[in-house]
Protein backbone atom coordinates (compact mmCIF):
# COMPACT_ATOMS: atom_id res chain seq x y z
CA UNK A 1 0.00 0.00 0.00
CA UNK A 2 1.50 3.30 -1.07
CA UNK A 3 1.42 6.17 1.42
CA UNK A 4 1.37 8.78 -1.34
CA UNK A 5 -1.13 9.95 -3.94
CA UNK A 6 -0.78 12.45 -6.77
CA UNK A 7 -3.82 14.72 -6.52
CA UNK A 8 -5.05 15.85 -9.92
CA UNK A 9 -2.01 14.15 -11.40
CA UNK A 10 0.39 16.85 -10.22
CA UNK A 11 0.19 17.40 -6.44
CA UNK A 12 1.91 14.65 -4.41
CA UNK A 13 0.34 14.27 -0.97
CA UNK A 14 0.46 11.89 1.95
CA UNK A 15 -2.64 9.67 2.05
CA UNK A 16 -3.11 10.51 5.73
CA UNK A 17 -4.16 14.14 5.85
CA UNK A 18 -5.88 16.36 8.38
CA UNK A 19 -9.45 17.62 8.62
CA UNK A 20 -9.75 21.07 10.19
CA UNK A 21 -13.45 20.98 11.08
CA UNK A 22 -12.84 20.19 14.76
CA UNK A 23 -10.18 22.82 15.33
CA UNK A 24 -12.56 25.70 16.20
CA UNK A 25 -15.09 23.55 18.09
CA UNK A 26 -16.05 19.92 18.58
CA UNK A 27 -19.47 20.46 16.99
CA UNK A 28 -20.89 23.09 14.64
CA UNK A 29 -22.91 24.63 17.45
CA UNK A 30 -20.39 24.06 20.23
CA UNK A 31 -18.28 26.50 22.23
CA UNK A 32 -14.97 27.69 20.88
CA UNK A 33 -11.86 25.65 21.53
CA UNK A 34 -8.60 27.24 22.63
CA UNK A 35 -7.13 28.74 19.45
CA UNK A 36 -3.55 28.28 20.59
CA UNK A 37 -4.16 24.55 20.93
CA UNK A 38 -5.55 24.54 17.40
CA UNK A 39 -2.47 26.29 16.07
CA UNK A 40 -0.24 23.80 17.92
CA UNK A 41 -2.14 20.88 16.37
CA UNK A 42 -1.63 22.33 12.90
CA UNK A 43 2.09 22.90 13.41
CA UNK A 44 2.54 19.37 14.74
CA UNK A 45 0.57 17.94 11.82
CA UNK A 46 3.06 19.45 9.38
CA UNK A 47 5.97 18.21 11.51
CA UNK A 48 4.52 14.69 11.26
CA UNK A 49 4.59 14.87 7.47
CA UNK A 50 0.96 15.75 6.82
CA UNK A 51 0.79 17.90 3.70
CA UNK A 52 -2.95 17.78 2.96
CA UNK A 53 -5.30 19.89 5.08
CA UNK A 54 -9.04 19.90 4.45
CA UNK A 55 -10.90 23.01 5.59
CA UNK A 56 -13.75 25.41 4.79
CA UNK A 57 -14.50 29.04 5.55
CA UNK A 58 -17.67 27.94 7.36
CA UNK A 59 -15.72 25.76 9.84
CA UNK A 60 -16.13 27.92 12.93
CA UNK A 61 -17.19 27.85 16.54
CA UNK A 62 -20.86 28.47 17.29
CA UNK A 63 -20.22 32.11 18.14
CA UNK A 64 -17.92 32.60 15.15
CA UNK A 65 -15.00 33.68 17.32
CA UNK A 66 -12.65 30.90 16.19
CA UNK A 67 -12.40 29.90 12.52
CA UNK A 68 -10.44 27.08 10.94
CA UNK A 69 -9.07 29.12 8.04
CA UNK A 70 -7.78 31.81 10.37
CA UNK A 71 -6.03 29.20 12.54
CA UNK A 72 -4.41 27.63 9.48
CA UNK A 73 -3.12 30.98 8.26
CA UNK A 74 -1.87 32.03 11.71
CA UNK A 75 -0.12 28.72 12.33
CA UNK A 76 1.36 27.90 8.94
CA UNK A 77 1.60 30.97 6.69
CA UNK A 78 3.82 31.33 4.72
CA UNK A 79 2.89 27.81 3.78
CA UNK A 80 5.38 25.02 3.06
CA UNK A 81 5.85 24.51 -0.67
CA UNK A 82 4.41 21.00 -0.56
CA UNK A 83 1.33 21.81 1.53
CA UNK A 84 -2.00 21.26 -0.23
CA UNK A 85 -5.01 23.01 1.31
CA UNK A 86 -8.43 21.86 0.17
CA UNK A 87 -11.57 23.82 0.91
CA UNK A 88 -15.23 23.59 -0.01
CA UNK A 89 -17.98 25.97 -0.99
CA UNK A 90 -21.74 25.65 -1.05
CA UNK A 91 -22.84 25.75 2.60
CA UNK A 92 -23.09 29.13 4.31
CA UNK A 93 -23.55 30.03 7.94
CA UNK A 94 -27.02 31.13 9.04
CA UNK A 95 -27.59 33.79 11.72
CA UNK A 96 -28.30 31.10 14.32
CA UNK A 97 -24.93 29.42 13.66
CA UNK A 98 -26.34 26.64 11.48
CA UNK A 99 -25.66 25.85 7.84
CA UNK A 100 -27.74 26.35 4.74
CA UNK A 101 -27.00 25.15 1.22
CA UNK A 102 -26.27 27.65 -1.54
CA UNK A 103 -27.74 26.67 -4.88
CA UNK A 104 -27.18 29.99 -6.66
CA UNK A 105 -24.08 29.63 -8.88
CA UNK A 106 -23.47 33.39 -8.82
CA UNK A 107 -23.01 33.24 -5.03
CA UNK A 108 -20.03 30.90 -5.30
CA UNK A 109 -17.56 33.60 -6.32
CA UNK A 110 -17.93 35.39 -3.00
CA UNK A 111 -17.40 32.10 -1.17
CA UNK A 112 -14.26 31.33 -3.17
CA UNK A 113 -12.94 34.84 -2.55
CA UNK A 114 -13.65 34.44 1.16
CA UNK A 115 -11.44 31.34 1.23
CA UNK A 116 -8.71 33.07 -0.76
CA UNK A 117 -8.75 35.98 1.68
CA UNK A 118 -8.97 34.04 4.94
CA UNK A 119 -6.28 31.56 3.91
CA UNK A 120 -4.06 34.31 2.48
CA UNK A 121 -3.45 32.76 -0.94
CA UNK A 122 -3.82 33.84 -4.58
CA UNK A 123 -4.99 30.43 -5.73
CA UNK A 124 -6.78 27.60 -3.95
CA UNK A 125 -5.25 24.14 -4.44
CA UNK A 126 -8.56 22.25 -4.39
CA UNK A 127 -12.14 23.48 -4.10
CA UNK A 128 -15.02 21.07 -3.57
CA UNK A 129 -18.55 21.96 -4.60
CA UNK A 130 -20.47 20.71 -1.58
CA UNK A 131 -24.16 19.99 -2.08
CA UNK A 132 -26.89 18.86 0.28
CA UNK A 133 -26.50 17.82 3.91
CA UNK A 134 -25.01 14.60 5.29
CA UNK A 135 -26.69 12.37 2.73
CA UNK A 136 -26.56 13.13 -1.02
CA UNK A 137 -29.52 15.13 -2.35
CA UNK A 138 -32.16 13.32 -4.40
CA UNK A 139 -31.05 12.01 -7.77
CA UNK A 140 -31.83 14.38 -10.56
CA UNK A 141 -30.64 17.59 -8.87
CA UNK A 142 -28.28 19.21 -11.34
CA UNK A 143 -24.86 20.47 -10.29
CA UNK A 144 -24.04 21.76 -13.78
CA UNK A 145 -24.49 25.52 -13.29
CA UNK A 146 -22.65 25.54 -9.97
CA UNK A 147 -19.80 23.41 -11.28
CA UNK A 148 -19.55 25.57 -14.39
CA UNK A 149 -19.16 28.61 -12.13
CA UNK A 150 -16.26 26.96 -10.32
CA UNK A 151 -14.73 25.78 -13.58
CA UNK A 152 -14.77 29.38 -14.83
CA UNK A 153 -12.88 30.47 -11.72
CA UNK A 154 -10.39 27.69 -12.32
CA UNK A 155 -9.86 29.05 -15.83
CA UNK A 156 -9.22 32.47 -14.27
CA UNK A 157 -6.46 30.97 -12.14
CA UNK A 158 -8.26 31.26 -8.78
CA UNK A 159 -8.52 27.48 -8.34
CA UNK A 160 -6.06 24.74 -9.29
CA UNK A 161 -8.24 21.62 -8.99
CA UNK A 162 -11.97 20.99 -8.65
CA UNK A 163 -13.80 18.49 -6.48
CA UNK A 164 -17.30 17.40 -5.52
CA UNK A 165 -18.68 16.62 -2.09
CA UNK A 166 -21.79 14.71 -1.07
CA UNK A 167 -22.66 13.53 -4.55
CA UNK A 168 -23.84 10.41 -6.34
CA UNK A 169 -22.66 8.86 -9.61
CA UNK A 170 -25.02 11.02 -11.66
CA UNK A 171 -23.59 14.23 -10.19
CA UNK A 172 -20.05 13.00 -10.81
CA UNK A 173 -20.75 12.16 -14.45
CA UNK A 174 -22.46 15.52 -14.98
CA UNK A 175 -19.52 17.44 -13.54
CA UNK A 176 -16.88 15.45 -15.42
CA UNK A 177 -18.57 16.42 -18.68
CA UNK A 178 -17.85 20.07 -17.77
CA UNK A 179 -14.34 19.98 -16.31
CA UNK A 180 -11.92 17.48 -14.73
CA UNK A 181 -12.84 16.33 -11.23
CA UNK A 182 -9.77 15.69 -9.08
CA UNK A 183 -11.43 14.59 -5.84
CA UNK A 184 -14.72 13.42 -4.36
CA UNK A 185 -15.58 13.80 -0.69
CA UNK A 186 -18.48 11.60 0.43
CA UNK A 187 -19.63 9.93 3.66
CA UNK A 188 -17.81 6.61 3.89
CA UNK A 189 -15.99 4.63 6.58
CA UNK A 190 -15.44 1.12 7.92
CA UNK A 191 -19.03 0.78 9.07
CA UNK A 192 -20.61 2.72 6.17
CA UNK A 193 -19.60 1.18 2.87
CA UNK A 194 -22.56 1.94 0.63
CA UNK A 195 -20.81 4.37 -1.74
CA UNK A 196 -19.07 1.67 -3.73
CA UNK A 197 -20.30 2.85 -7.13
CA UNK A 198 -18.77 6.31 -6.75
CA UNK A 199 -15.59 4.84 -5.25
CA UNK A 200 -15.24 2.44 -8.21
CA UNK A 201 -15.58 5.33 -10.66
CA UNK A 202 -12.95 7.32 -8.76
CA UNK A 203 -10.57 4.37 -8.75
CA UNK A 204 -10.99 3.80 -12.48
CA UNK A 205 -10.36 7.49 -13.25
CA UNK A 206 -7.61 8.04 -10.62
CA UNK A 207 -9.81 10.57 -8.81
CA UNK A 208 -9.03 11.00 -5.12
CA UNK A 209 -11.79 9.64 -2.87
CA UNK A 210 -11.64 11.54 0.42
CA UNK A 211 -14.32 10.42 2.91
CA UNK A 212 -15.66 12.93 5.38
CA UNK A 213 -16.28 11.52 8.87
CA UNK A 214 -13.69 8.73 8.28
CA UNK A 215 -14.08 7.75 11.95
CA UNK A 216 -17.85 8.06 12.06
CA UNK A 217 -18.06 11.74 12.94
CA UNK A 218 -20.01 10.95 16.09
CA UNK A 219 -22.83 9.60 13.92
CA UNK A 220 -21.60 6.00 13.84
CA UNK A 221 -20.10 3.76 16.50
CA UNK A 222 -16.95 2.04 15.22
CA UNK A 223 -16.32 0.05 18.40
CA UNK A 224 -17.75 -3.22 17.04
CA UNK A 225 -16.14 -6.60 17.62
CA UNK A 226 -14.67 -6.86 14.10
CA UNK A 227 -12.51 -3.76 14.36
CA UNK A 228 -11.66 -4.34 18.03
CA UNK A 229 -10.38 -7.84 17.23
CA UNK A 230 -7.99 -6.55 14.58
CA UNK A 231 -6.94 -3.64 16.79
CA UNK A 232 -5.95 -6.04 19.55
CA UNK A 233 -3.93 -8.12 17.08
CA UNK A 234 -1.91 -5.03 16.07
CA UNK A 235 -1.75 -3.47 19.55
CA UNK A 236 -3.53 -0.52 17.99
CA UNK A 237 -6.67 1.50 18.67
CA UNK A 238 -10.00 1.06 16.93
CA UNK A 239 -9.69 4.43 15.12
CA UNK A 240 -6.23 3.46 13.86
CA UNK A 241 -7.56 0.24 12.35
CA UNK A 242 -10.54 2.06 10.86
CA UNK A 243 -8.16 4.47 9.13
CA UNK A 244 -5.85 1.65 8.01
CA UNK A 245 -8.84 -0.15 6.50
CA UNK A 246 -9.90 3.00 4.70
CA UNK A 247 -6.48 3.33 3.07
CA UNK A 248 -6.49 -0.36 2.17
CA UNK A 249 -9.97 -0.19 0.62
CA UNK A 250 -8.69 1.47 -2.57
CA UNK A 251 -5.47 3.05 -3.84
CA UNK A 252 -7.34 6.34 -4.38
CA UNK A 253 -8.72 6.72 -0.85
CA UNK A 254 -7.28 9.49 1.31
CA UNK A 255 -7.98 9.87 5.03
CA UNK A 256 -8.61 13.26 6.63
CA UNK A 257 -9.34 12.53 10.30
CA UNK A 258 -10.03 15.69 12.25
CA UNK A 259 -9.15 16.49 15.83
CA UNK A 260 -8.44 19.34 18.18
CA UNK A 261 -6.13 17.17 20.29
CA UNK A 262 -2.40 16.67 19.91
CA UNK A 263 -2.65 13.14 21.32
CA UNK A 264 -5.36 12.15 18.85
CA UNK A 265 -3.38 13.72 16.02
CA UNK A 266 -0.38 11.52 16.84
CA UNK A 267 -2.62 8.46 17.09
CA UNK A 268 -4.37 9.11 13.79
CA UNK A 269 -1.18 9.85 11.88
CA UNK A 270 0.53 6.65 13.02
CA UNK A 271 -2.29 4.64 11.42
CA UNK A 272 -0.51 5.12 8.12
CA UNK A 273 2.20 2.69 9.23
CA UNK A 274 -0.22 -0.18 9.99
CA UNK A 275 -0.16 -2.95 7.38
CA UNK A 276 -3.31 -5.05 7.39
CA UNK A 277 -2.97 -8.75 6.55
CA UNK A 278 -5.35 -10.88 4.54
CA UNK A 279 -6.62 -12.26 7.83
CA UNK A 280 -7.27 -8.74 9.07
CA UNK A 281 -9.15 -7.79 5.92
CA UNK A 282 -11.22 -10.95 6.13
CA UNK A 283 -12.16 -10.13 9.72
CA UNK A 284 -13.07 -6.59 8.69
CA UNK A 285 -15.15 -7.61 5.68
Amino acid sequence: MSNDFRLGGDLPINRIGFGAMRLPTNTFHGPARDPETGRAVLRRAVELGINHIDTAAFYASGDGSVRANALIREALHPYPDDLVIATKVGPVRTPDGGLAATTDPTALRALVEENLDTLGVDRLDLVYLRIGGIEPPPQGESVAERFEALAAMRDEGLIRHLGLSNVDSGHLAEARAIAPVSAVQNHFHADKRDDTEVLATCEEADIAYVPFFPLGGGLSDLTGDRIAKVAERHDATVPQIALAWLLESSPVTLAIPGTGSLAHLEENTSAGSIVLTREDLADLS
